[in-house]
């Protein structure tokens, strides 16, 4: 191949490589096709590689992603619905349903034509179907299981939780067994991955996870309001605030402090914050819905509590996971995934963890933090390279939207009983 090809092929990878919709005039797909023409002569002169297409519709993100057999993302488009779900307060199901079947089809044209790939050329189609809204999972199979029908496809259903737990090898050549930390505004769990489809779950959230505690606790605070905060999701509020506010101006319990496992709680902790809350509206003379003033101090005293909550279950992870033999002597490595991975508080409070305990921290960019397609099409292609998981009969594929995780040995882990030794959870910012 020519220096020209090579070149040409680079630059249409850079140029295409990712597409962000926010609003469904933003792209003209008749213009997208047209690039694409070029981009396809390209492609097809480099690569002869599998090729996958990644769907994920489990929460309020509309995904798609093309992606070869080496990890590279040849295209993506991603709708995403947090300036709706913002102005009502939280995701409604129905809406979020709406918007996914609104915007699936160009989102999947999108991806399919920044990548050059027809729907023939793919090897496999790679969807969500657990867990997750069971509305929004629901649109993302069906579109899915008739677009394998009409062009033959082999379909390969995914675990959106080790879809995040997985993430991370297509950036880092981790080796199995790994820790892996997944928290989410959905989800908060510890595992050691064995394998693609081998997990040993130590412990997970008995009520609410972290990133759905820090959405409700900056509605209470109507944080929406705040001329810095009107486009930022809950969390992203929270994180923001908290770095203007003194947390130790609130004294907060930290959960679970009496159970020796690894599973979450934050119910309590947002339960606590209301009454804070409540009481200096009362001592203000504000109103339900209106700013306090001492909003960033709360904000840091949540943000310091969930962090130390999560470092310290992690802590016992680790320690668990020595004791038992479960990691490997020699650089182990714990992976933290989702959405709450984002926050740059909370990995460095890990940070303190992993270097305490000679772990190595790992993170995804937190562009693959959030939910996207790009982690659904590696996780097909994880799956296709070793053959598991691929469906060539679909009839009796449905999605499962209280899914288990793993091999649940949570048990183990609560027998051990394993004290942590005190670690100084100083951050600076």
């Amino acid at each position: 191949m020519s220096l020209l090809s090579c070149f040409g092929a680079r630059l249409c990878g850079l140029a295409f490589q990712r597409a962000t919709v926010t609003e469904p005039h933003q792209w003209k797909l008749k213009e997208v096709l047209s690039w694409a023409s070029y981009r396809t002569t390209c492609i097809r002169t480099v690569s002869h590689h599998r090729v996958v297409l990644g769907v994920e519709t489990s929460c309020d993100d509309t995904g798609a992603a093309v992606m070869d057999e080496t990890g590279s993302v040849l295209g993506e488009s991603l709708y995403s619905q947090k300036e709706v779900h913002l102005k009502t307060g939280g995701i409604i199901p129905t809406v979020a349903q709406r918007l996914h079947r609104e915007h699936i089809t160009t989102v999947i044209q999108q991806a399919l034509a920044m990548s050059g790939v027809t729907p023939n050329e793919l090897s496999a189609v790679a969807t969500t179907v657990k867990p997750g809204l069971a509305l929004s999972l629901g649109v993302g199979l069906e579109y899915s299981l008739k677009f394998v029908q009409q062009y033959k496809k082999p379909f390969i259903p995914i675990h959106h939780m080790e879809a995040h737990a997985l993430t991370v090898r297509m950036i880092h050549s981790v080796q199995f067994p790994f820790l892996v930390l997944l928290v989410s505004g959905g989800h908060c769990l510890l595992a050691v991955a064995n394998g693609i489809d081998d997990f040993l779950l130590l412990g997970q959230s008995l009520d609410e996870a972290p990133g759905d505690t820090l959405d409700k606790v900056a509605r209470r605070l109507s944080l929406i309001k705040h001329p810095e905060c009107s486009t930022l999701s809950g969390g992203q509020a929270i994180e923001h605030l908290a770095k203007q506010g003194d947390r130790l101006k609130f004294y907060l319990k930290s959960p679970m402090g009496q159970h020796l496992d690894c599973n979450f709680s934050f119910a309590g902790l947002r339960n606590q914050v209301t009454q804070v809350i409540i009481k200096k509206e009362e001592g203000e003379g504000v109103q339900m819905g209106q700013m306090l003033s001492c909003a960033n101090d709360i904000a840091a005293a949540v943000q310091h509590t969930v962090a130390s909550h999560i470092a310290k279950r992690t802590h016992r992870a680790i320690l668990f996971c020595k004791a038992k033999g479960l990691l490997p002597q020699n650089s182990p490595t714990l992976v933290v995934s989702g959405g709450v991975a984002s926050n740059q508080y909370i990995k460095k409070t890990l940070k303190i963890v992993t270097d305490a305990t000679d772990l190595t921290l790992l993170c995804p960019p937190s562009k693959f933090c959030t939910d996207n397609g790009v982690m659904i099409a590696w996780n097909g292609i994880e799956r296709l390279r070793e053959g598991k998981g691929i469906l060539n009969h679909i009839e009796h594929i449905c999605y499962e939207p209280k899914a288990s995780f793993g091999t649940d040995i949570s048990g183990q882990v609560k027998e051990a009983a394993i004290k942590i030794p005190r670690l100084k959870l100083k951050i600076r910012d």
